[in-house]
């Protein structure tokens, strides 16, 4: 019929379906599986009618699909549908940062069309060689509001010229690169990270910021999509798009995410290797919560502490070989800051750690020593933190024996307690009584070595220079007040002291400040202390660092026996 004769003019497929027809001596003619549906057919026939047909980057596709189809090349007529479609793909597409992207979406539904015709992986290219240009270079618009500002400036001279006054960021790229289906994503970042012009740090931003889009932030989430094996598959991609330098690239948080959700979807053992060796170079980047990753059967625990523990070893022993590495080379800077500074960060995390762990019913005694064990003592210059993990346990696990107790305690040095915590380490009724001991025995030592301190400081100050009668006045009261402030971080007053060294009440016209005594336990402990201290304390602040069997000596009958009402008079912290 003469209405199909323009359309049969430029299609190849359909001249030879209707000669077949024909043959058949049929009216009808069947195209099965056209690719794109009637919207591209709409628009072939169009062109060959010789109406004006509008292409964008959300149709493009699918109209060169369908002339691929319908055969409409040059050798069929001069200027056909698919030479048109390729000049417009590789004059406005391609050279287009957004449509690119729109492209390769669009690419997915109508595979393997698209593939065959190679504009996948064309857009793949022009989408990785655009991130690889200098952000200096970059013109066009990106990342949504991201824009680029250049407003006009007014010189002295009156001429006017554009300037950059917000540079462009070298991750630009990152966020548009989200809305791609995971497949397409990774084949775009495999074809970047080939190009080898895009730092690792950058390479670890996109895949966070992928992360951060796709994957859920709960358990609950995931298991109500009831698409674990989406996710698993997504886990095992952003692994292995990875940099290749396990030092460098994505933050740690992001990594141990990853292991929480590699863990709870089942991913194979490799990913989860390679997630376990990365982070063991990053641990000191980590927080507390990072590291709460839920435990799976067969454990009982709350948290996996056995992974947690794995993480610690394989760090202290990367460290290890960093220092021993540094000092062969003389790097010194390198072994200061990197070997001290990065291991106490994790020597608070896994502090802070234990103190969340702690409140686990279910953690052995001995998977918390273990774990406590794990950080050297560089680590912790101070024992506050072991200190509050130690007493949430006590609380949480009351049933502990004599000996269990006085084991873990035994990770805890009192010489390295603050003085706020020494106070309230000698109140806490958990404590078994020789800590409490310890703890009374190197506070006083520590404020009789401030006493003899500020004696040696005013005798300095008065053989260097004449002070006036004021001068002399002031200098005391400052020391008298130095002294008062120190005891009363113990809640004792020197004036609560008899000959005997037995503490009593002051009388009760002095007893309106309100000062707290200590528990009668811990008081009669402090009573026989404060005799020896206060004769001898000068000379001896340097036996204090030895054995903590000296302190306990010093109180072989009392050390049994407490009243009860002391131990409701006690406080912990948790």
């Amino acid at each position: 019929m003469p209405v199909q004769f323009p359309i049969l003019s430029k299609s190849n497929r359909l001249q030879k379906l209707v000669l077949k027809a024909n043959e058949e001596n049929s009216d009808e003619i069947n195209i099965l599986d056209f690719p794109g549906g009637p919207k591209a057919f709409e628009i072939c026939a169009k062109f060959c009618y010789g109406m004006t047909v509008t292409l964008n980057a959300y149709n493009v596709v699918a109209a060169r699909c369908a002339a691929e189809y319908l055969e409409m090349t040059e050798d069929i007529d001069r200027g056909n549908l698919i030479f048109k479609i390729e000049v417009f793909l590789n004059s406005s597409i391609f050279r287009s940062w957004k449509d690119s992207i729109i492209v390769l979406q669009t690419t997915k539904s109508l595979l393997p069309w698209s593939e065959d015709l190679k504009i996948v992986g064309r857009c793949i290219d022009s989408i990785a060689s655009k991130t690889s240009v200098d952000p200096a270079n970059i013109t066009w618009s990106y990342t949504y509001n991201r824009k680029l500002s250049v407003p006009d400036k007014i010189v002295e001279d009156g001429f006017k010229f554009r300037e950059k006054i917000e540079s462009v960021p070298r991750d630009w790229w990152v966020e548009d690169m989200c809305e791609l289906d995971v497949d397409l994503y990774k084949r775009v970042m495999i074809s970047v990270k080939s190009k080898g012009r895009m730092d690792g740090t950058v390479i670890g931003e996109a895949l966070k910021t992928y992360a951060v889009r796709w994957l859920p932030d709960t358990f609950d989430e995931m298991v109500s999509d009831g698409c674990t094996w989406k996710y698993k598959y997504l886990v095992e991609t952003l692994v292995c798009l990875l940099p290749s330098d396990k030092g460098v690239g994505c933050p740690c948080s992001l990594l141990l995410k990853l292991l929480k959700i590699a863990i709870f979807v089942g991913v194979d053992d490799l990913p989860r290797e390679d997630l376990v060796k990365r982070i063991s170079l990053k641990l000191h980047e980590a927080s507390v919560n990072d590291l709460l990753i839920p435990a799976q059967s067969p454990q009982t625990t709350l948290y996996d502490v056995e992974l947690v523990k794995c993480l610690v070893n394989r760090y202290m022993t990367n460290e290890k070989y960093s220092q021993d590495l540094s000092v062969e080379k003389n790097d010194d800077d390198f072994v200061l800051w990197h070997g001290h500074g990065y291991v106490l960060n994790v020597g608070k995390i896994i502090d802070g750690y234990l103190s969340e762990i702690a409140n686990d019913p279910n953690l052995t005694l001995v998977s918390f020593i273990d774990l406590s064990q794990s950080i050297p003592e560089s680590a912790r210059p101070t024992h506050d933190g072991l200190y509050k993990a130690i007493d949430t346990y006590l609380k949480e696990h009351p049933s502990l024996t004599k000996a269990e107790r006085k084991k873990i305690c035994a990770l805890m040095d009192v010489k390295k307690l603050t003085t706020d915590v020494s106070t309230h380490a000698a109140q806490n009724e958990r404590l078994p009584l020789r800590v409490v001991v310890q703890v009374l025995f190197f506070e006083q030592v520590r404020a009789s070595a401030g006493v003899q301190a500020l004696k040696n400081n005013t005798r300095d100050a008065s053989n260097s220079m004449t002070n006036t009668d004021e001068e002399c006045e002031k200098t005391a009261a400052d020391d008298n007040n130095y002294l008062k402030r120190q005891m009363s971080k113990l809640k004792i007053k020197d004036e609560e002291f008899q000959k005997n060294g037995k503490l009593m009440k002051k009388n009760s016209k002095n007893n309106k400040s309100g000062l707290q005594l200590l528990p009668s336990r811990s008081r009669r402990i402090f009573d026989k202390l404060w005799v020896i201290v206060k004769g001898h304390g000068e000379n001896r602040s340097s036996e204090t660092s030895g054995s903590s069997q000296s302190a306990t000596s010093m109180v072989p009958g009392d050390t049994k026996s407490s009243g009860s009402s002391s131990r409701q008079r006690r406080h912990s912290i948790s």
